[in-house]
């Protein structure tokens, strides 16, 4: 049961969004800045992402005629322009990804601004105009990041796991929309075997490392929620993996009552009918704790 369900346009019984955060060979150049140039096989499974997987799934997305919304580090933006002007020629949303994947927790202060405004330019001049949304990296976003975000005039970011729902954040008077991720619905734990940067998964066929996916989507759709997966182009972009995945976004198409959108489409959609009055997104106010909690702990 979801508490307090959006009501779907056009009777929809869930809105869905397979989003797909494309960090390339950034991971391995954050990772091992000292001779992350030297190291060609992580380098060659960063790019197999926007070099092969990208085409692949915005083929099927064209065929299946859905927008979806990517997240991508500034630095792979820059480095990957053409695949970036592909993914707008269909119609999809790029988010703000960090500049080159960096943790916000260890750029808390001058750094972060610096970062965060850079990518902003980047995003400007390759992409021709300022995203709508943020997904940090790692999902670890700071309250200096929502500051940021608000500061910015964006309209959403998808980071927390708060909710199953969108929701809104609340912060010094501002709002801004959440849409709320979770592990369960990621394809790092199943199919990230990647020890330069310290995950070592037993990566799992691609039949049963979605099967987890697919009930969540389950269990949403019968109670009328919203369901995403946060997926990345040099895992779920391999060819029998997106062979799973496409499979059953065409059966999903052809059997149930769903609303595949972009992201911003989405917060777009729940803000009308905040606006027209007829729905109240919860909100959580931020910061959930305006201070250390455990000040014992720290002083240690």
């Amino acid at each position: 049961m979801i508490q307090n369900p959006i009501p779907w346009p056009n009777g929809a019984k869930c809105a869905c969004a397979i989003t797909f955060d494309i960090d390339a060979d950034s991971l391995i150049h954050v990772a091992r800045p000292g001779d992350s140039h030297n190291r060609l096989y992580p380098i060659s499974m960063g790019k197999y992402g926007p070099d092969v997987a990208i085409p692949r799934i915005l083929e099927t997305y064209k065929r299946l005629g859905i927008k979806q919304s990517f997240f991508v580090p500034a630095w792979c933006i820059d480095q990957y322009a053409p695949v970036m002007e592909k993914i707008l020629e269909g119609g999809h949303e790029i988010g703000h990804h960090g500049l080159i994947h960096e943790d916000p927790i260890e750029t808390m202060g001058p750094r972060q601004r610096e970062a965060f405004e850079k990518a902003l330019s980047i995003h400007r001049r390759v992409c021709g105009g300022k995203p709508k949304g943020y997904r940090a990296p790692v999902y670890n976003i700071t309250p200096q990041v929502v500051d940021l975000l608000i500061e910015h005039g964006f309209a959403y970011d998808s980071s927390l796991m708060g909710d199953d729902i969108p929701y809104l954040l609340e912060k010094d008077g501002n709002s801004i929309a959440e849409i709320p991720v979770h592990w369960g619905c990621d394809d790092w734990p199943p199919f990230a075997h990647y020890e330069e940067i310290g995950y070592m998964m037993h990566v799992q066929p691609p039949s049963l490392g979605y099967q987890g996916f697919w009930e969540e989507f389950e269990a949403q759709y019968e109670a009328g929620g919203f369901f995403m997966m946060i997926v990345h182009p040099f895992l779920t972009g391999r060819l029998a993996r997106w062979r799973v995945v496409e499979k059953w976004l065409e059966n999903t198409l052809e059997t149930k009552d769903v609303w595949f959108a972009r992201l911003d489409e989405i917060v777009d959609y729940v803000r009308s009918l905040e606006k027209a009055g007829t729905y109240t997104p919860r909100k959580d106010l931020l910061p959930y704790y305006p201070e250390q909690v455990n000040r014992a702990e720290a002083a240690e």
